[in-house]
């Protein structure tokens, strides 16, 4: 579990000026990763960490040989058009360059004029997917958001027996997992409408979004080893948002008995910007169960993950209309809730997933589930937030939505702050939605 050091010191000032702005996502303290390049300009994608409104161009690092040891050799790694071959390196690496480019990025430092020469303007690139994704998990985490869609299918029973046991997860698809920006098509699929004999086939009506996070995996394991709990963050490289789109009314028809398929592979997006645990590290906040709920069990139970195994990571759903955005009208925020409701960590999460000897691989992404808080006004997706489609919700220009209609934006946001500690954020997560093919 990673501790405070000298990179969280919140009085740091960086020589990039742009990262002393208060309020800014990426001051000195965070130093996330992305993929990047600049379009038009025949570049490879490679590797970059955030410093203010400028990427610390990690290819660019490394040819310069401004950085030594075990921290140039994890440039080097971040040289590559995915951050896989960095992520299986562990923890050891990722904190020795974290480490190294927060001296070298600090008002003073000898570095200063290497480095310039390796930064990049965010305003001038594109992103990717951050890693090679082999396999995508999603979890179901949110004990608020799983007894709410219970209650609108079970009234009486909202939570089934083994929730409060064991972290609940599917596997997703990885192939249609798009970086902020995507914009796919409406999805088309069976469903049954109300009193029908009969499915049919067509656009999917019950378009919906869900405010999750995503973990990506570091290090990987072995085949038949699993990663016992005192050494799961160990294999996690960091955090991002993510948006798992979500066609209810197809869901509602195929889920049984074998859970979701054409419902959700047909778009996830993620941020850019892959915020490591260690920048986490000043948010993390205490494990606790509600007074008569189970324990978890001996092997997803640990001294260090009940005392500060959860994160408090503010989480806002921002929602831009086509009207809205010919009027020049930001995004109306529509959700505003924290990760530290979640019922299972992500050490839970990944050594649940290992508990059978599962081997996970650096870059494999597994998705918090959907998370909600335990009011109506902290719900992360439209299901909760309409009471399944009877109270729509009203924007700030008079318009309505129950569910998303074509042409809608949803921008997923991110941060941490509290008193003593610099906020963090992660950039957005924005997905547009287009027709469906006709």
């Amino acid at each position: 579990m990673t501790m405070l050091n000298e990179t969280h010191n919140p009085a740091l000032q960086s020589w990039m000026a742009s990262a002393n702005t208060p309020g800014t996502d990426f001051p000195l303290q965070n130093l996330p990763f992305a993929v990047f390049r600049r379009p038009g300009a025949g570049e490879a994608f490679r590797c970059g960490v955030a410093i203010g409104d400028q990427i610390v161009d990690l290819a660019a690092v490394a040819h310069s040989g401004v950085l030594a040891g075990e921290a140039a050799a994890a440039a080097q790694a971040g040289a590559q058009d995915k951050l896989n071959a960095l992520m299986a390196l562990g923890t050891s690496a990722w904190s020795a360059l974290r480490l190294a480019l927060s001296r070298a990025l600090r008002e003073g430092a000898a570095e200063q004029a290497a480095l310039q020469a390796c930064l990049v303007p965010q305003a001038e690139v594109a992103y990717d997917v951050p890693a090679r994704i082999g396999d995508y998990t999603d979890f179901y985490t949110s004990v608020h958001h799983a007894s709410n869609i219970g209650k609108l299918f079970r009234p009486d029973n909202p939570l089934l027996p083994n929730y409060k046991w064991v972290p609940i997860g599917y596997h997703g698809r990885a192939s249609s997992i798009g970086v902020s920006g995507q914009q796919f098509r409406r999805p088309i699929g069976q469903t049954l409408p109300p009193g029908a004999d009969a499915p049919s086939l067509g656009p999917c009506k019950r378009l919906d979004l869900e405010l999750e996070l995503g973990i990506f995996v570091g290090s990987g394991n072995a085949l038949g080893e699993p990663v016992p709990i005192t050494r799961a963050e160990d294999h996690v490289f960091g955090i991002c948002l993510l948006n798992d789109w979500s066609a209810r009314d197809i869901q509602a028809w195929e889920y049984q008995p074998l859970g979701p398929f054409l419902s959700k592979n047909f778009a996830t997006t993620v941020s850019p910007w892959v915020v490591t645990l260690e920048a986490l590290a000043p948010y993390r906040v205490a494990f606790t169960r509600p007074e008569g709920d189970p324990q978890p069990m001996a092997y997803l139970d640990s001294a260090a993950n009940r005392a500060e195994g959860a994160f408090d990571i503010q989480l806002q759903v921002g929602l831009q209309t086509p009207k809205m955005r010919e009027a020049g009208q930001p995004d109306a925020s529509i959700c505003r809730t924290t990760y530290r409701h979640a019922y299972w960590t992500v050490a839970q999460m990944l050594t649940h997933h290992t508990v059978n000897g599962c081997n996970l691989q650096p870059g494999d992404l597994l998705g918090s589930g959907t998370l909600s808080g335990p009011t109506l006004d902290q719900a992360g997706a439209l299901i909760e937030l309409t009471a399944g489609g009877k109270n729509p919700i009203v924007l700030p220009n008079g318009e309505q939505r129950t569910w998303l209609e074509d042409g809608d934006s949803v921008v997923l946001r991110g941060w941490c702050e509290r008193e003593g500690a610099a906020r963090i954020g992660f950039g957005e997560c924005v997905g547009k939605v287009l027709p469906a093919r006709p």
